[in-house]
């Protein structure tokens, strides 16, 4: 894994729980994970898929940055898909 998708995933399951993790980080530590990413969702709703489990998550807007909640829904679900730092 690169260093860079590595930090992006250890921010995610730091306490206390970040709200400075840019979403584009996130997409591509997904996509180097072999998760599905998809933005053809109605408004801002993107759908992740890895290892047959879909969350749904809000793309981030104005800011590029996650918010608190964001990221604590994403922990809990890289973490039903066994993915840990």
């Amino acid at each position: 894994m690169k260093r860079k998708y590595q930090k992006t995933l250890e921010a995610i399951f730091s306490h206390p729980i970040s709200s400075n993790i840019k979403w584009a980080d996130v997409v591509a530590m997904l996509n180097a994970f072999g998760a599905e990413v998809d933005e053809s969702r109605e408004g801002s709703r993107v759908a992740i898929i890895l290892d047959g489990n879909i969350v749904i998550q809000h793309k981030p807007h104005p800011s590029p940055n996650m918010d608190k909640g964001a990221v604590a829904s994403l922990r809990k679900f890289l973490t039903d898909c066994g993915v840990k730092p």
